[in-house]
């Protein structure tokens, strides 16, 4: 019988992505989002600029960017020990990028399955 190690896999593939405990999403109004997120939901403010607010919202820390388009889902992020060998790993298997706004790289990746992530490079 295989441990749950292998089930959920060690994170050393070739590109060594490990998930984080991150997620963005994409607002229209920072400041509605902050009250929500904030006297709603309870979560703390750690950081605040005028494109991006982040929260710490427990077991997650949420990313909320500024974005004039249309609001995104959920967006997991992946830490990754190099950032452009992972981009390269993943447009090989068929990735697409997709506009971030000032998202620190300017872009997501979108799996072949129409799914939205980002990576961060973190060693």
């Amino acid at each position: 019988m295989e441990s749950r190690e292998s089930e959920r896999g060690d994170g050393g593939g070739a590109g060594g992505f490990r998930s984080s405990c991150e997620i963005a999403i994409h607002v229209f109004d920072l400041a509605r989002a902050e009250a929500f997120y904030t006297r709603v939901l309870g979560a703390r403010l750690v950081s605040r600029s005028d494109e991006q607010l982040e929260l710490d919202t427990g077991s997650l820390r949420l990313f909320v960017n500024r974005d004039a388009s249309t609001p995104r889902s959920y967006i997991p992020s992946f830490d990754v020990p190099d950032y452009a060998a992972a981009r390269r790993q993943l447009e090989t298997a068929g990735c697409r990028t997709v506009p971030a706004g000032t998202h620190a790289d300017g872009v997501y990746f979108c799996d072949p399955f129409g799914f939205v992530f980002d990576i961060v490079e973190r060693r």
